[in-house]
């Protein structure tokens, strides 16, 4: 895989600030031999070493600063070294991506043994909790203010006419929706893949990424196989410490659409998507019911 830069000067590639045509999208999830895909987490009390050559550590780890953070909605950010690990570490056959809120207790290599080893697995994810449809997880998003309200609406209808429907137990998957926390990967080709064009669609849709997540899994079909543990093995391996805010910027409380019109909340260089006009009839789309089994997002 490499990066795709358009020759043509109307669509910028899906770097930071661009977005992929509608038409380089759907190109984007045809699998050939050769593709081209465009595209504070310490304690306070933590002690930062310096070695030699300017490197910074805590431990055994070494602290790798993203500088310049490219979006203006702090979630959005966090999903570029989340989701494009095997990019900003080209050299890595593995990685283990674990979220800020997590405090790892036992040995990683357990973890690729555990989780990719010993059942020949390159990707491994965890299930969400609550939800296995991501239009239950897109309510609960919506419940809880996570993003503006009708572009969540929007992201869902977009996918909904595109073909994905609801997890049910007919599907082969033990559900469409993700716990993000944790992603455990060996970077072969089609897991990296499947991240770039995961990626894509964070960049082009809502930063919801378990809402996008089933949606690739979904148009890569068989093709991209990986693995879903189940959610209470969370306690074996990290010490949960809880956000100490819910939200993280003013985009979140929006109800209204008109409201993001020439508005300053929109998003400058992410989400650009769903103020593109869509080449369907999305007026037509009825989202299916949402039953809430749970009180929890």
């Amino acid at each position: 895989m490499e990066d795709e830069f358009p020759s043509n000067g109307d669509q910028s590639s899906p770097l930071f600030g661009g977005h992929p045509s509608w038409k380089q999208r759907e190109e984007s999830f045809k699998l050939k031999s050769n593709m081209k895909v465009s595209l504070k987490f310490m304690r306070e009390n933590s002690t930062v070493k310096e070695d030699s050559s300017g490197g910074n550590w805590v431990g055994i780890w070494r602290i790798i600063l993203l500088k310049h953070p490219p979006y203006d909605e702090p979630r959005r950010n966090g999903k570029v070294p989340k989701i494009l690990t095997h990019r900003l570490f080209p050299e890595a056959q593995y990685s283990i991506w674990i979220d800020g809120k997590m405090e790892l207790i036992v040995d990683p290599l357990l973890i690729l043994e555990r989780y990719l080893w010993r059942g020949k697995h390159t990707f491994a994810i965890a299930q969400h909790k609550h939800h296995r449809s991501i239009y239950e997880e897109a309510d609960a998003n919506k419940r809880r203010k996570r993003y503006a309200r009708p572009l969540i609406d929007l992201h869902m209808k977009i996918y909904y006419y595109e073909g994905m429907k609801p997890w049910s137990s007919n599907k082969k998957t033990i559900s469409d929706v993700p716990e993000g926390a944790i992603i455990i990967r060996e970077h072969t080709t089609m897991s990296n893949l499947f991240s770039c064009l995961w990626f894509n669609e964070v960049h082009l849709f809502t930063p919801r990424d378990q809402l996008s997540f089933g949606y690739v899994a979904y148009r890569l079909g068989e093709s991209f196989k990986y693995f879903m543990f189940p959610n209470c093995e969370y306690n074996s391996l990290f010490v949960l410490h809880p956000h100490t805010r819910e939200h993280s910027s003013p985009i979140e409380w929006v109800k209204d659409l008109s409201k993001l019109k020439n508005s300053s909340l929109r998003e400058s260089r992410g989400g650009l998507g769903l103020f593109t006009p869509y080449p369907g009839d999305l007026h037509s789309v009825v989202l299916p019911n949402v039953t809430r089994t749970s009180k929890a997002g």
